[in-house]
């Protein structure tokens, strides 16, 4: 178990923004940073970081919190895994306490699987490194590819031994379950027999953006030909192929970086390519490129540069998976490299500096290369040129952006000799379902909005404004609850002429303070489970603890922690609009909280005792005279109550209503 020593170490050291811009391309935005949601598929920004609060929101989702909770969010760490992930960033080394039998059956599945990869991952560096048998075949392999010390140690590789149970029997003699063995690929079980998956194989470890060992590819190195040359991990509840990039724990920040992606095939291609310097570089590991590889890179860049071989079958072959990235609104540019070469080749012969200007000057828009290319193949017969005219519109149907469709068509008639009407009445072809389907989709949204007008009475959607009330009091305990304000009371005295009459009072208090005693005051309790348990928590919090956001924000759970950041967030939402510049200016709650507090309180006080008078009424049909009697008693001291709260508030918006 972590000390909570280390856990507050972490939470120190660690800053949102820097854990989330591993992951997220964050731009700046006032105070703040924004980027495009890294849990839905959009084009505009809905992502707020703030880096003065340390907190985070995601608009489309609706996620969000501190750096812990996007980590179990994004990368659903546990909250320890979270932790550790943290202390290794930033340096700090962790410090363990006893661990009791209970919380050790309380790791998860999940947990307990990555558990055992990463202990697998230690086991085949060792057994490359210091085994006769690894240093003999596997490293020497390694070396024959080029590979450095540096470079084996950075991308974890290692070796398999050649015997059917070295691994497994290594691995259930410290201890680690035969069950997650087999549940995560490593070892085999059929019957009454188990046997290493990888037996006498490289081994290259497939890690996610994090860096979390997800599964193994190996590489046979005998010409055993009845055994596959690649074999990586099974699907399991941590490794989806498909989901998964090759070598982007490694690759991601100098993407973001760079803005551009280069994508490649296979493991070496990107080792190689990293060990030259090119470090931008993920590969799709020999499957076909997927829509959630896709988002994976999207999340860092929106370029994309994808290195061919020269081969044109293998070329034709990756096309789909362009039009996958087109689709997703995605830029695309083709690079192919002299024939004969692939990117592991051809960056072992090449320095850095020959490889950047090589791909600056071949590097293609894809468009322009797939209409050259297929122009090429078409030549001057007239059916391959339809075929070529139809392909290429099928692509171009693929993009989002108008603009870009357009200049694209006008690029491709000119390649292609043919006009462009020609292009754009093929292209409405091709979108014509798509169209209908987004304009149904359309209308039947629009309806939706539209107020409807018939001879019933109009109904309106119901607004829960008791939630919004309470909602509203967590707010204000979380923004301005430590801030001292001047507050009017109205007390009721004597005159000398023995006549009551209503007096102001001005005390300074906290704005915690002013809200607790105003609840208290009338025994108001909220109704909500979530802003009930946030109350008590936050009253309690400035009751023992100099008041700090940051650190009430560390010590919450996942739930709490989320709606915390909905509720303080809500205001970076406008940020997102750019409001100001259509000379729209939103209010700042800071230019008058004791009347925001004042007005939040007693709309709430009105609210519950507008609450009470109509379940008084609703009894009246059922009660006897002398109940009935009681009752309109009750409901004229509460219409009293109310004509006093409505006077008050009137009183306070006058009060702090702007002079013309």
């Amino acid at each position: 178990m972590i000390s909570k020593s280390t856990i507050d170490a972490v939470f120190d050291a660690a800053r949102v923004e820097e854990v989330i811009g591993d992951f997220v391309n964050l731009k700046k935005s006032g105070t703040n940073y924004k980027g495009l949601s890294p849990f839905v598929n959009e084009k505009t920004p809905s992502f707020m970081v703030s880096p003065v609060k340390q907190i985070w929101k995601d608009f489309s989702s609706g996620k969000g919190g501190n750096a812990i909770a996007f980590l179990m969010e994004h990368e659903h760490f546990s909250y320890p895994e979270a932790i550790r992930y943290l202390a290794k960033k930033y340096g700090i080394e962790i410090e363990e306490t006893a661990q009791s039998n209970e919380e050790k059956e309380q790791l998860n599945e999940k947990e307990s699987m990555y558990i055992v990869s990463e202990y697998a991952k230690k086991y085949f560096q060792q057994t490359l490194t210091q085994s006769e048998e690894g240093k003999a075949i596997g490293l020497s392999y390694f070396k024959e590819r080029g590979f450095t010390d540096a470079t084996i140690q950075e991308f974890g590789l290692g070796y398999s031994p050649d015997k059917w149970e070295a691994f497994t029997n290594e691995a259930l003699g410290k201890g680690y379950s035969l069950e997650y063995l087999e549940k995560t690929g490593l070892t085999i079980v059929k019957e009454d027999k188990r046997f290493d998956r990888f037996k006498g194989r490289v081994m290259f470890p497939i890690l996610s953006m994090s860096g979390r060992v997800l599964g193994f590819g190996g590489r046979i190195l005998t010409n055993d030909k009845k055994a596959a040359k690649y074999l990586n991990s099974p699907e399991s509840d941590i490794y989806h192929k498909s989901k998964v990039l090759y070598g982007i724990s490694h690759a991601k920040q100098e993407i973001a970086k760079k803005d551009n992606c280069f994508l490649v095939e296979g493991y070496t291609d990107v080792i190689q390519m990293h060990q030259t310097g090119i470090k931008n570089v993920v590969a799709s590991s020999g499957t076909a490129l997927t829509p959630d590889q896709i988002r994976l890179i999207s999340r860092l860049t929106k370029n994309i540069t994808m290195l061919f071989d020269g081969d044109a079958a293998g070329i034709r072959a990756s096309f789909r998976g362009v039009d996958l990235i087109l689709e997703a609104g995605m830029n695309v540019r083709v690079c192919p490299l002299p024939d004969g070469e692939d990117p592991d080749s051809f960056a072992r012969k090449n320095t850095l500096e020959q490889l950047e200007r090589y791909f600056e000057q071949n590097a293609t828009d894809f468009i322009r290369f797939k209409a050259n290319m297929l122009m090429g193949e078409a030549k001057n017969d007239p059916i391959k040129k339809a075929d070529l005219i139809r392909d290429m519109v099928q692509s171009i149907a693929k993009i989002p952006d108008a603009i870009q469709t357009e200049i694209y068509v006008q690029e491709c008639a000119r390649i292609m000799d043919i006009s462009e009407e020609v292009l754009f009445n093929s292209l409405a072809q091709v979108n014509r379902k798509e169209i209908a389907d987004a304009n149904k989709k359309y209308t039947e949204e629009r309806k939706k909005l539209e107020v409807v007008h018939s001879e019933s009475p109009e109904v309106l959607p119901t607004i829960d404004i008791l939630y919004m009330l309470e909602r509203k009091i967590i707010e204000i305990l979380l923004l301005y609850g430590n801030v001292e304000e001047q507050f009017i009371e109205l007390l009721y005295e004597t005159n000398e002429d023995n006549e009551i009459i209503e007096v102001e009072h001005k005390i300074v208090q906290k704005v915690h303070e002013r809200i607790y005693l105003s609840l208290q005051e009338d025994e108001v309790q909220l109704t909500n489970p979530i802003f009930k348990r946030l109350y008590a928590d936050i009253i309690d919090y400035y009751n023992h603890n100099d008041w700090s956001l940051e650190a009430y924000l560390k010590r919450l759970d996942l739930e709490l922690s989320k709606e915390v950041t909905s509720i303080i967030m809500e205001d970076e939402r406008e940020s997102l609009h750019k409001w100001e510049t259509q000379n729209i200016f939103v209010k700042q709650k800071e230019q008058g909280i004791a009347q925001y507090v004042t007005e939040n309180i007693l709309t709430l006080r009105m609210y519950l005792v507008n609450g009470l008078i109509e379940k008084y009424k609703s009894r009246l049909d059922h009660a006897d005279q002398e109940r009935s009697m009681e009752m309109l008693s009750t409901i004229m001291d509460y219409t009293g109550l109310m004509k006093a709260f409505a006077k008050r508030l009137g009183q306070v918006t006058a009060r702090f209503r702007p002079m013309n």
